[in-house]
């Protein structure tokens, strides 16, 4: 199964349809928050089911900040970052993570791209698209979960 992971698009519709253009096929999309209404664009635009959270600044209960998903055998907790202090560190993270049982932790809010395990699962932000920090490349990211349940990332540059 081949994921399509965005975050911090606010509003950049150019930018989530540069994204669309360059992941090429995937099977679903998660996007983790700041202008939520992006991840509804993103199921417009593409015709595909999309996970989505609210982030810090969305402002809104009509979706919610933190979301589940069972996709090819992995639990994913999708989350927007800001309630777990992802500027400070992975730490909230990492222990969260465990709690929740998550395989993979996909998450936003800092718009600079980040991969790695910790504990035995994966944290990974795919940065932003249209507002990168940090000297980044706009972005996006890209989860394969093969059939044997191995998991490959990417963080992809536009």
């Amino acid at each position: 199964m081949r994921i399509g992971v965005i975050s911090d698009t606010h509003g950049d519709i150019a930018a989530l349809r540069q994204v669309i253009a360059a992941a090429g096929p995937v099977d679903h999309w998660l996007h983790a928050g700041d202008y939520f209404q992006d991840g509804w664009k993103l199921a417009e635009l593409t015709g595909l089911p999309v996970t989505v959270v609210a982030g810090n600044c969305d402002r809104t209960t009509a979706v919610p900040v933190d979301a589940y998903a069972e996709l090819a055998g992995k639990t994913i907790w999708l989350t927007h970052g800001h309630r777990y202090n992802v500027k400070y560190g992975m730490q909230e993270l990492v222990w969260w993570g465990a709690q929740y049982g998550a395989d993979i932790v996909v998450f936003g809010h800092t718009h600079v791209p980040y991969s790695g395990w910790h504990d035995g699962r994966l944290l990974f932000n795919p940065g932003s698209p249209g507002a990168p920090r940090g000297g980044s490349k706009p972005g996006y990211g890209i989860l394969h979960i093969q059939e044997n349940g191995v998991i490959e990332e990417h963080i992809m540059e536009l």
